[in-house]
């Protein structure tokens, strides 16, 4: 998730004394805030489980390269439901962290490892579409199974090495949020690495997304209004290319993510440009967990706009108790093909 900026927040995003302060008694709002918690944490991990074993499961997973970017967005979004959102839980009923410094720093590298990851996911998808559009004839040889598994790879092991040095640093007490029941990292003391990261990973990616999705769109709108295309065999790799519903539905899931998160970093920014906290009960919790919401959000929007995905589950869902899964698969396939 989005790297922390600690002057604005006072003393509900400053360092505290994780192991000396007493646990309020459990009222109903911290009951609340607790069960939407879990909730999410149940919700984040069955969904991106399913995402992950229908893709596996689906033999057609090689026909498109935008699904091993899938496979590491559903990866991301489950360790983030394994290994982050169940940590809060317990602490958003006691109002304290019960589970040492040390797993609070780990559990705040974790989450902004795993948001880069996502940021950079996003990027990848967008020069795949592109790449798509751009280059129909040649699509199938500049975006191979390889090379796309290579760029996952090479994601993860940046992003993580990227995080890591506020994870070294000198400062040996923990940084947890009484008001949103995470553990974050202290970014605020190495302003110059803060600044130097976000652009390393929102300078490109941001920059990415936004022209190859205005290039996607620009290239369907002109096919539409008829403009001559004069190669025709280009002009029929286009067509068929530009109706590939992965365009829309890849749009979708990146803009769904950044809305998502668009709250959390305007809070953000504004306390730190301001210097004051906004006094308004519940803000910081509900602005925190719809980003980390978004982690949900993509199987409802695979499902939605991904003919691929509904195939993939409902071959998980009918060899989840039957035998014959290549019969079946094959099946369904020519099925779907005649729709």
């Amino acid at each position: 998730m989005p790297a922390k900026m600690t002057s604005a927040r006072g003393g509900a995003s400053s360092a505290v004394d994780v192991s000396v302060t007493d646990s309020p008694l459990a009222n109903f709002e911290s009951l609340t805030q607790a069960s939407v918690i879990a909730v999410m944490g149940a919700a984040i991990v069955i969904s991106n489980i399913l995402i992950i074993a229908s893709f596996l499961n689906f033999k057609g997973l090689s026909n498109e390269v935008i699904n091993y970017y899938l496979l590491s967005l559903a990866v991301a979004d489950l360790l983030c439901g394994v290994f982050v959102v169940p940590l809060s839980v317990y602490p958003a009923i006691t109002g304290r962290w019960m589970f040492g410094d040390l797993m609070c720093r780990l559990a705040g590298y974790v989450e902004v490892t795993l948001w880069s990851v996502s940021v950079y996911t996003f990027m990848w998808i967008s020069v795949d579409r592109y790449l798509a559009v751009r280059k129909p004839l040649r699509y199938e040889t500049v975006q191979t199974r390889t090379r796309s598994q290579c760029w996952m790879v090479f994601t993860w092991i940046s992003a993580a090495m990227l995080c890591l040095p506020p994870l070294l640093g000198y400062k040996k007490e923990a940084n947890f949020d009484k008001e949103t029941f995470i553990c974050m990292l202290d970014w605020g003391t190495t302003y110059a690495y803060t600044a130097t990261l976000a652009i390393l990973v929102l300078g490109p990616s941001v920059i990415s997304i936004v022209y190859n999705y205005f290039y996607i769109f620009s290239m369907k709108r002109k096919l539409h209004s008829g403009a001559p295309i004069h190669d025709k065999e280009y002009a029929t790799a286009l067509a068929e290319n530009l109706s590939n519903p992965s365009h829309w539905m890849s749009f979708v899931l990146v803009t769904v993510f950044w809305l998502s998160w668009a709250p959390y970093i305007s809070v953000e920014l504004y306390e730190y440009f301001t210097d004051q906290k906004i006094k308004v009960p519940m803000l910081h919790f509900a602005v925190v967990w719809l980003g980390i919401m978004n982690s949900f959000w993509k199987i409802v929007i695979l499902i939605s706009l991904s003919p691929q995905f509904r195939l993939a589950l409902r071959i998980l869902c009918l060899t989840a108790c039957c035998r014959t899964k290549g019969r079946l698969q094959a099946e369904l396939i020519g099925m779907d093909n005649d729709d």
